[in-house]
């Protein structure tokens, strides 16, 4: 089973940004996906997670801008990142609950993606 974080870049404050985190293998299932950001010399935190029925939390510090969501036909998930600011400089990953055949539920992590917000 792997995550494949995409979707990072470098804009411009007030800019836009999408990523996306595509789960592929042998997956039964998958409970709640979130998406985590660390900055330079400071510890990876929870931005968003969504579970597997749609309820969504957020960090204070993106409420209103970021919007997570999933496609579970597609076993993808997506954070939206709309005024953005610098601030919000950091390598962004998703983790994910998968069940595995013959390995039952397990936590995966994504391979990170660079989000640079310039001023």
């Amino acid at each position: 089973v792997q995550l494949q974080a995409s979707g990072g870049g470098l804009v411009q404050a007030g800019g836009s940004l999408r990523l996306s985190c595509a789960a592929s293998g042998s997956i039964f299932g998958i409970n709640a996906v979130g998406w985590y950001r660390q900055a330079p010399g400071k510890q990876r935190d929870l931005v968003a997670s969504i579970t597997r029925g749609g309820t969504t939390n957020y960090a204070d510090s993106v409420k209103g801008r970021f919007t997570i969501s999933r496609d579970n036909a597609k076993n993808t998930g997506y954070l939206q990142m709309n005024s953005l600011k610098p601030e919000d400089t950091a390598v962004y990953y998703c983790n994910a609950e998968i069940y595995v055949r013959n390995m039952g539920w397990k936590g995966y992590w994504g391979q990170g993606t660079l989000v640079t917000v310039s001023s």
